[in-house]
């Protein structure tokens, strides 16, 4: 039976490389996670007794397709108490996770051919999400004096969309107000649509990250609970879109997916309740941050660009190697610790990065940091 040619899309390197680090484990081996983009902790405890109590209570069917409405207005709600928004309900979206998001927003905004702008290194699902759908992702290479964030004056005149993450995935860089700014009016100057992955937001540091939404209502927001609100395997997430297209999205909804998962709505819900629980998480991140930015120069690893948030550091190590994948490979196999490659982010340069995240637990980070410097010196790195 023959395959579509936009079905032919590239491989998410990151978790070949989670499968690596899981045969290792199985043999009995110690490994060190800093691979992968996942809280080391659960989802908060409010929100699973929440889902208990409701399972008890509820068959937990289907919901209307843009998610409950209790928790499209709590949604709402976080915009005025994190950015003084006074956002309407009606135009939060709940989703299947920010996956969703993205298949819902492209769908909804691009038609086949489409170019779509994003930065590189970037996280890699938009660009196989934008081929599989037919559209064009056109990758706009950044440099580290602009923090691995994208400028105005780098976008392509002829394109329908861009995509920005601020706190981005790899390298937990974010843009400030005037460089938000300025991309949002370079996108109204072209024409072109402007999504915002804000995923990451609450997981900041030293400043607040700023949201679209702070700045136009033309424009499509896409967050998630699975990074701050440590809900990963939940798929629960949730978009903002103007109030003209919330029609359009609640068509593609009801037919792509019918409607969000019912037990993850019921405990997002919950979990947005959590704030004592969900700083404490926060406060890990903080310390492991520090540690990263004192333990990997000290490993080797010293062309990073310092971490607004998330919990990632990206690392030029092409002064070391040419090949990241086998360096990566010999890290997991000498030294117990799972990194990764960053081919996955920018397909140009990659084959020189790795990304470190830091998102498990403090003991694990400290740990890996030892390991890391060991490997790196006894492999001639440093001295």
């Amino acid at each position: 039976m023959r395959l579509s040619r936009r079905s032919n899309v590239d491989p998410f390197i990151v978790m070949d490389v989670m499968e690596a680090a899981a045969r290792a484990e199985a043999s009995g081996r110690h490994i060190i996670h800093m691979e992968v983009g996942q809280p080391g902790t659960g989802a908060p405890s409010g929100a699973r007794a929440a889902l208990v109590a409701a399972m008890e209570k509820s068959a937990l069917g289907y919901t209307v397709a843009l998610g409950l409405p209790s928790l499209r207005a709590r949604i709402a709600r976080l915009y005025d108490e994190r950015h003084d928004i006074d956002l309407d309900p009606a135009r939060v979206v709940v989703t299947s996770g920010s996956s969703a998001g993205f298949l819902l927003a492209f769908t909804a905004l691009f038609d086949a051919g489409d170019r779509v702008a994003l930065g590189a290194p970037g996280y890699p699902s938009y660009r196989q999400i934008l081929r599989a759908l037919s559209l064009e992702p056109v990758d706009i290479e950044t440099r580290v004096e602009d923090r691995y964030q994208p400028v105005a004056g780098d976008l392509p005149h002829d394109i329908a969309g861009l995509i920005v993450a601020s706190p981005a995935n790899p390298s937990g860089t974010m843009l400030d107000r005037t460089a938000l700014t300025a991309l949002i009016e370079a996108c109204q100057a072209r024409n072109a649509a402007f999504i915002s992955d804000e995923i990451y937001h609450g997981i900041e540091y030293e400043r607040k990250a700023v949201s679209a939404l702070e700045i136009t209502d033309d424009a499509y927001v896409i967050n998630s609970f699975s990074k701050y609100y440590s809900m990963t395997g939940w798929r629960i997430g949730w978009m903002v879109v103007p109030k003209g297209h919330v029609r359009t999205v609640e068509r593609l909804a009801q037919n792509m997916f019918i409607c969000p998962p019912h037990a993850s709505q019921i405990a997002a819900l919950a979990a947005m309740e959590c704030g004592p629980e969900l700083e404490a998480n926060l406060g890990v991140y903080a310390a492991n941050r520090s540690l990263m930015l004192a333990g990997l120069p000290r490993a080797g690893f010293e062309r990073i660009a310092p971490p607004d948030g998330a919990f990632y550091v990206y690392a030029d190590v092409s002064g070391i190697t040419e090949d990241a994948h086998t360096l990566a490979r010999d890290i997991l196999n000498k030294a117990g610790v799972s990194v990764t490659p960053g081919l996955d982010f920018d397909k140009a340069r990659g084959t020189g990065t790795l990304r470190f995240s830091y998102a498990r637990a403090t003991a694990d980070i400290e740990e890996g940091l030892a390991r890391l410097e060991t490997y790196m010196r006894a492999a001639g790195h440093i001295r």
